[in-house]
């Protein structure tokens, strides 16, 4: 029961802090579903603190053979928010077409509740289902990105249909750009923090994103328990100068794969993408 106890209470930490990111992000929507969550997890966590205190006294009294059997601690509430609303809220903070993996692990650094990428895998087909049936009946929609050579939809990866035509275009240097992007972006949702004390999953995807661009680390002078250095302002420095090498390439590919694709797909196509085969029949066309 304890052990439950402990896992109510991390869980209220994940939310206040939560709570905390949305308020620096004038989220007020947001904000009060992680007011309402917070106040149902106090709720279950006062409960079984009852229960507890109950159990201890009727064990002190020694009445044991009439003590009820223990009742299993509330299960540990989730987001209020759908999965599509959630992957919404990850894509907007990176601002470029992310897998599955990446976004169930920017929302575990930055959101309240988990999202795994196996809950994604059906997402993209039942958006594509939707618009086809209402199109235009939701504000936006999560659609792949199209590849630049086929305009066809790019394997596991999600954009939202508000975002220009350009930015939901994949070229070859484009999975470099986007990382580099979204390390900039990550940055900066981690500046609106306390950076004394950021939290750990939030520490940890900086670390990761370091790792993989040149002179983004620190110097290690000796090895140390708390983990690798961050260093944000290296960080940024070494991510801007890096895309300031593949940037210009890499507009001007999706800029003139996006002028074809208005001019060869329909609406539908042009958010979901067209089949391989008509795309290759697209590419022939002078």
């Amino acid at each position: 029961m304890h052990e439950h106890l402990d896992a109510l209470e991390q869980r209220m930490h994940q939310l206040q802090q939560a709570m905390r990111r949305a308020q620096l992000a004038r989220d007020s929507d947001q904000v009060k579903q992680l007011r309402e969550d917070l106040r149902r997890t106090q709720r279950a966590w006062d409960a079984l603190f009852a229960q507890a205190e109950e159990g201890e006294e009727s064990n002190a009294s020694g009445g044991g053979e009439n003590i009820a059997p223990a009742q299993e601690a509330p299960a540990e509430p989730q987001t209020l928010l759908p999965a599509r609303e959630q992957v919404h809220q990850v894509l907007t903070l990176l601002a470029v077409p992310a897998a599955p993996k990446l976004i169930s692990t920017v929302h575990e650094a930055f959101f309240a509740g988990g999202l795994a990428p196996s809950r994604l895998t059906s997402l993209r087909r039942d958006e594509e289902r939707s618009y086809r049936s209402a199109p235009g009946a939701r504000p936006y929609y999560l659609c792949p990105a199209l590849t630049s050579d086929l305009l066809s939809p790019a394997r596991g990866l999600l954009t939202v249909s508000t975002w220009s035509l350009e930015q939901r275009i994949v070229g070859p240097l484009s999975a470099r750009v986007h990382f580099l992007t979204s390390a900039l972006n990550i940055a900066d949702a981690a500046e609106r923090l306390d950076t004394a004390t950021l939290p750990l999953p939030v520490r940890q995807l900086l670390v990761r994103y370091a790792q993989n661009i040149p002179g983004a680390q620190p110097p290690i002078p000796h090895p140390s328990p708390a983990g690798a250095p961050l260093d944000l302002a290296l960080l940024r420095r070494a991510a801007e100068d890096e895309l300031t090498l593949h940037t210009a390439s890499d507009t001007t590919t999706r800029t003139q794969a996006a002028a074809r694709a208005r001019s060869q797909l329909d609406t539908a196509a042009l958010l979901f993408g067209g089949s391989f085969q008509s795309a290759r029949r697209l590419r022939s066309v002078p």
